[in-house]
């Protein structure tokens, strides 16, 4: 198997922009989610091109917000 196939080992630890897809499922979360958590500006992402891509390390620091977020409300 290839990085290019969308089995859930397939993930490139390696890769410094993820595409959209790649990023909700790092975030076991579903595409339309993510796209709508980029919209609200939740996750960090750009441009290369006509291609929405989201930085590697903005899926670890959103995942942190939100655990202090969830941490700061309890």
């Amino acid at each position: 198997m290839s990085t290019r196939d969308h089995g859930d080992c397939d993930i490139d630890p390696t890769l410094a922009l993820l595409s959209v897809e790649e990023a909700a499922r790092r975030l076991g979360i579903g595409r339309t989610v993510c796209y709508r958590l980029i919209s609200s500006g939740e996750l960090e992402s750009i441009t290369v091109g006509r291609l929405r891509r989201v930085p590697a390390d903005a899926v670890p620091e959103y995942v942190a917000r939100l655990r202090t977020t969830a941490r700061t409300a309890a």
